[in-house]
């Protein structure tokens, strides 16, 4: 039947006969480039042969060895980290928002505790704050005898505001500067002023020791906090930050109390990220209100999402294009939310598998800051006759700020591959040709050997296999049952 025709196919066509494949077996072994196969198998003493043998099996074991442990230290994603310091001819001056840290003007409102207690459920969004529980009624009775008071506008005409009164002198790398060079921006101290906004005109510094020159009239008398609300301080707050990034001040702010000239020396630290699996960030991810990515803008945009879902509306913030949210909605809603997004880690920052991955680059600003009294007596008495203020006035509400690069350079810190695809085979490549001579070529070699044999073994079972019944007497073209037997035999 078909079954016996296969196997006389098999046997004539395509299994050689067992000399041909002791041959093939010979020759692969004497001509194959895997360095000592040969010496076993020409070699007429035994002792040489064992020697030989031995020889191979090490070096085979070893080889395996060592690629076995290349590929393991691979696949644990190893990365180095290499600092380098680029000397130029200029550099990009950073972004500098500064906040007065007396929030409100005195005079705005009878009940400035109640603005406070609303600033702080209102900036809350941003850094939590805790408000207190004895204010609560009187709060609760505020929100709903002024349903239509806006804490955004409130903020945005009597918060701390900046003009030639309150920025006395702005100076920038000896040209001078104005208030229509700040941007206003919000953060949880209420109105901020950011110079270099998004960076345009790009400025640049050719000469360290030379760059921003301020001088700011904090006016204690019109802007003073609640100290029962833990608002003590006077002077200026700032952070330093890229020209295309949110301001950021939990803990990154930098103070300057009144009566006192700071002098700020500044360098430029680019950090370069691996993506995951080697490092923690993901290039793919974009946000929707921001240029560059940053954690803290994605941070932002993730509060944002979840708010704008629970409450139906978007405090005025966060970045998005939703209903502002109003007091009372801030009170019932939005403030609880926020409870709830730390809780649950809605909103979650650092490795790859969190909302907000960190950056694969990042351009941070560290700072040296030094301090020193405001004025001697003559530069007190001039500024007491330009600005007609007492002594006492010029020590009590003047500032000087002093924003200056260390040198021109910049450091860059980037996190780099231990071992990539290519010295993963350049060292793979290099252990097979150290211990066996072996190249790709010869790997080659091997799999077609590995391969012919396998054929010939599916072959054989085949051949082996048991016969399917015959229902019909065998025609007398068809070898008989001894001839077929013989026929294995000799196979």
């Amino acid at each position: 039947g078909i079954l016996e025709k296969i196997r006389l196919y098999l046997i004539k066509k395509l299994l050689p006969r067992l000399e041909d494949r002791r041959k093939y077996h010979q020759e692969f072994a004497s001509s194959t480039s895997f360095h000592g196969l040969h010496n076993i198998v020409q070699t007429r003493s035994k002792t040489r042969k064992v020697l030989w043998l031995l020889v191979v099996a090490g070096c085979l074991a070893v080889v395996i060895w060592q690629i076995c442990s290349r590929f393991i230290y691979y696949f644990s994603w190893p990365t180095t980290t290499t600092v380098v310091v680029q000397y130029v001819e200029n550099v990009k001056f950073p972004a500098v928002t500064f906040c007065n840290l007396n929030r409100f003007q005195t005079h705005a409102v009878s009940n400035l505790r109640i603005i406070f207690v609303i600033w702080n459920i209102v900036s809350g969004v941003l850094q939590k704050f805790v408000t207190e529980d004895k204010y609560s009624q009187e709060l609760y009775d505020f929100l709903h005898g002024n349903q239509n008071f806006s804490i955004k506008e409130f903020t945005r005409k009597n918060g701390f505001y900046l003009n030639s009164s309150t920025l006395l002198e702005c100076e920038f790398f000896g040209k001078p500067c104005y208030p229509q060079d700040f941007e206003h921006v919000f953060t949880e101290y209420g109105n901020c002023f950011t110079f270099n906004h998004n960076d345009l005109p790009a400025r640049r510094v050719s000469l360290s020791g030379r760059g921003l020159h301020l001088l700011f009239d904090v006016q204690q008398e019109k802007f003073t906090d609640e100290p029962a609300l833990g608002h003590t301080d006077a002077g200026i707050t700032f952070v330093i930050h890229s020209p295309k990034e949110l301001p950021r001040f939990d803990g990154l702010g930098l103070l300057t109390p009144v009566g006192t000239h700071a002098q700020v020396a500044i360098r430029q630290l680019k950090s370069i990220i691996q993506e995951y699996p080697w490092g923690e960030c993901k290039p793919d991810i974009k946000l929707q209100y921001h240029k560059i990515y940053s954690t803290n803008g994605c941070l932002q945009e993730c509060k944002a999402r979840y708010i704008q879902d629970w409450c139906g509306c978007l405090p005025f913030i966060l970045p998005g294009n939703g209903t502002e949210c109003d007091l009372l909605k801030f009170y019932n809603c939005v403030y609880p939310a926020v409870y709830d997004i730390e809780i649950k880690g809605l909103c979650t920052v650092g490795t790859h598998n969190s909302t907000c991955p960190t950056p694969c680059e990042e351009t941070d600003y560290p700072t040296t800051i030094t301090y020193s009294s405001f004025g001697g007596e003559k530069a007190i008495k001039h500024f007491s006759t330009k600005l007609k203020k007492s002594p006492e006035y010029i020590r009590q509400n003047l500032v000087r700020i002093d924003i200056k690069y260390h040198d021109l350079s910049y450091k860059i810190t980037q996190q780099q591959k231990a071992l990539t695809i290519s010295e993963l085979l350049a060292d793979v490549g290099g252990q097979l040709g150290l211990f066996c001579g072996a190249s790709m070529i010869t790997i080659i070699e091997l799999l077609e050997y590995i391969f012919t044999n396998f054929c010939w073994m599916c072959i054989f079972l085949l051949l082996k296999a048991p016969e399917m019944p015959q229902w019909n007497n065998p025609s007398q073209n068809q070898p008989t049952h001894n001839e077929k037997k013989k026929g294995i035999q000799e196979c």
